[in-house]
C-alpha cells in the first residue's frame, strides 16, 4: 500500500494555494447563489457517503474520509469564493491538508507494525508541513521560521520512527544520522 509522499503532498499544497489565491481576482457571489452552491455541497457529500456503504472494512473508512475531506474543502472553496481573503486562502489550504492528512491515516490502518508507525509519522509529517506552509504564505518572517521548524521536527520523528525497525548498532546509526540531518542534537 502506497501513501502520499512529503514532496507531493507539499507540492500539491503550494499549486492549491496559487489557486486560492488566483481566486481573488473573482467577484463575490449573492447569498442566493452562495446557498444553492453550499445546498449543492452537501447534497454531493451524502451521495459520496452512500456510496461507501457498499464498502467493507478499511476501504469503507478511507472512502467515508474521502467524501468529508470532499465537502471540507468544497465548502472552503466556496467561502474563498464568496469572500476572497487571505484568511479564507489559509481555510482551504488547511482544508486540502486536513483531508489529505484524514485519508493518509486511514490508508495506514491497511498496515501494521513499524510500516504502519511510519506510515503514520510520514502522514503527520506531511500534514504538518502542509498546514505551516498555508500559515506561512500569510505570515511573517519570524512565524515562516516557526513553520520550518515545525516541519523539520515533524520529518525528524518520522525519520527517527523508520530507526524503530532496526536493532543494535544500525539502529544507533540510523538515529544518528536522522539527528545529523535535521539538527537535533
Amino acid at each position: 500500500m502506497t501513501h502520499l509522499k512529503p514532496l507531493r503532498l507539499a507540492a500539491l499544497v503550494a499549486s492549491c494555494v496559487t489557486i486560492a489565491f488566483a481566486a481573488h481576482a473573482e467577484t463575490t457571489m449573492t447569498k442566493e447563489q452562495y446557498k444553492a452552491e453550499k445546498d449543492a455541497i452537501e447534497a454531493t457529500y451524502k451521495t459520496d457517503k452512500k456510496a461507501c456503504d457498499s464498502l467493507a472494512g478499511n476501504a469503507k473508512d478511507i472512502c467515508v474520509e474521502e467524501a468529508k475531506g470532499k465537502e471540507k474543502v468544497a465548502k472552503a472553496e466556496l467561502d474563498n469564493k464568496q469572500e476572497p481573503n487571505a484568511k479564507h486562502a489559509e481555510k482551504l489550504a488547511i482544508a486540502k491538508a486536513d483531508a489529505t492528512y484524514e485519508v493518509a491515516k486511514e490508508k495506514c490502518d491497511d498496515l501494521s507494525g513499524n510500516p504502519k508507525d511510519v506510515c503514520v509519522k510520514e502522514a503527520k509529517a506531511s500534514y504538518t508541513k502542509a498546514k505551516a506552509d498555508a500559515k506561512a504564505t500569510k505570515t511573517s518572517a519570524t512565524a515562516k521560521s516557526d513553520a520550518r521548524a515545525d516541519a523539520n521536527d515533524a520529518q525528524y520523528k518520522a525519520e527517527a520512527e523508520k530507526c524503530d525497525a532496526l536493532a543494535g548498532d544500525a539502529k544507533a546509526s540510523c538515529v544518528t544520522a536522522a539527528k545529523a540531518r535535521f539538527g537535533k542534537s
